[in-house]
């Protein structure tokens, strides 16, 4: 190895370990009890971090619920740091369909504990130095480097639906560190570790913190994220290159109703099945992913315009206008 060979490990070893002892208070034990009538019994256990003085801490919410779909609010959850303290921590909210949850220390005053800085994964490239952090056992975290190796992934939550704008890196991780936060080489958190792919070469996810950012506030409000129902069923179907040179359309898939719930917002309006769903207030919509991401709190009881083609006489689009409900919540 060369002096310069040397000079650059000796660089890059130095910001790892310089952000793993800022970032290293701030990353928490995420514990998990139950309350079976025959006693509390562990369910399970993960990491989170500290996003503010006054103790919110970020986490999954697979974690938070222990891999279960039972309610955030029958869990005990206990916050051990990595100076010995432990406390227990009142969850706040939860959204399965991104993958993270709120938890709160109480009664903690404000400039008690060191938040983690939250940065941008909007402004990410690929290449760069990506730092994961655990800490699964409470007394010493686990830290594994490497760099961001693709943005603009997505994969499937718990619930079915799409998580967008995921990252992926060759940062190894293990079951335990999920929740915790990934870094950059300034020490900002980009992302929430969420998954590994068992069986690849250190492949890893993280929930990009713009997502998490998006999450959070209407967690500290609501308890989960506000999203709008239609009461419609579908899949999506692929368009006819006619159609979508007959219309002008910008896409080449819509998504086809396959059954429409009664007394729905979409039952209401007069949706049918077959109807192919391809636009709502001017957003194109090629996938039932994409209706889901533009069904967000802005259009809940709300009057949207929703651009149907229909089968039959008369040939052109057919608008219609609905008010989406607040989606049941989990």
């Amino acid at each position: 190895m060369g002096a310069n060979d040397a000079f650059l490990l000796d660089a890059y070893s130095q910001t790892v370990s310089g952000v793993v002892e800022r970032a290293g208070p701030s990353v928490a034990a995420v514990r998990v009890q139950g309350r079976p009538a025959d006693g509390e019994a562990a369910l399970g256990n993960g990491s989170g971090f500290l996003f503010t003085p006054d103790g919110y801490l970020l986490t999954n919410s697979h974690v938070a619920r222990a891999g279960s779909a039972a309610p955030l609010q029958s869990r005990r959850h206990r916050v051990g740091l990595s100076d010995g303290r432990e406390f227990e921590a009142r969850p706040v909210g939860d959204d399965p369909d991104t993958d993270l949850a709120v938890l709160c220390i109480d009664g903690m005053s404000r400039g008690s504990l060191a938040p983690l800085p939250l940065g941008r994964s909007g402004t990410l490239k690929r290449g760069e130095i990506a730092i994961a952090i655990g800490n699964p056992l409470g007394f010493e975290h686990t830290v594994t480097a490497g760099i961001v190796s693709a943005l603009g992934r997505s994969m499937r939550s718990s619930t079915g639906r799409l998580i967008p704008d995921v990252i992926q890196t060759d940062a190894a991780l293990n079951p335990g560190n999920s929740g915790g936060p990934l870094l950059n080489s300034r020490g900002e958190v980009i992302g929430v570790n969420t998954a590994i792919i068992r069986g690849a070469q250190s492949i890893s996810f993280a929930v990009a913190i713009d997502i998490a950012a998006w999450v959070i506030p209407q967690l500290l409000q609501h308890g989960r994220v506000r999203r709008g129902y239609l009461g419609v069923g579908g899949a999506t179907a692929a368009l006819d290159r006619r159609v979508v040179l007959a219309f002008g359309l910008e896409q080449s898939s819509a998504v086809r109703v396959s059954t429409i719930e009664p007394e729905s917002p979409a039952a209401r309006a007069g949706v049918r099945v077959g109807d192919l769903i391809v636009g709502i207030d001017g957003v194109a919509i090629d996938s039932v992913d994409r209706l889901h991401q533009t069904l967000d709190a802005g259009r809940v009881d709300r009057d949207c315009v929703v651009k149907l083609l229909r089968g039959g006489p008369g040939g052109g689009p057919l608008y219609l206008t609905l008010r989406p409900r607040e989606s049941i919540a989990r």
